[in-house]
């Protein structure tokens, strides 16, 4: 009988994996006394204050980093509320009316009509342009 030898394998893994960087939109107002405020747009309370743009940015970059130790951010996905169109509540109300066939001709009729003077309007208005 052969003996069987077993291996023990590690896996190397490198720590720490790093996480995707965060972007954020930053709003840098010079301030009356010469100053430069950094203000996190969608977080108002978190600000860099500064002599310079750059160190203004630092201290906010500081700041929201110091913030995040305790705090993390989510991305909430809600659906929307269902709302039944408010159209279907007349959908199919005169499948039964007798005179329903009646009233669409009336319609088609009426609409060949005004689009017959709507044309005879774009003619006259063509025809004024062409003399002047």
């Amino acid at each position: 009988m052969k003996d069987k030898n077993i291996m023990n394998l590690a896996v190397k893994t490198t720590f720490p994996i790093t996480a995707p960087k965060l972007t954020y939109d930053v709003l840098i107002e010079n301030q009356q006394d010469g100053t430069v405020k950094a203000i996190l747009l969608g977080l108002p309370d978190c600000q860099g204050l500064g002599n310079t743009e750059t160190e203004a940015i630092e201290k906010l970059s500081q700041s929201l980093q110091t913030r995040l130790k305790t705090a993390k951010i989510v991305t909430l996905e809600i659906e929307a509320p269902k709302v039944e169109n408010p159209w279907l509540k007349f959908a199919g109300m005169f499948k039964d009316d007798p005179q329903f066939d009646e009233m669409l001709e009336y319609i088609e009729a009426d609409r060949r009509e005004l689009d017959a003077k709507m044309e005879e309007h774009y003619r006259q208005i063509d025809a004024e342009n062409e003399i002047k």
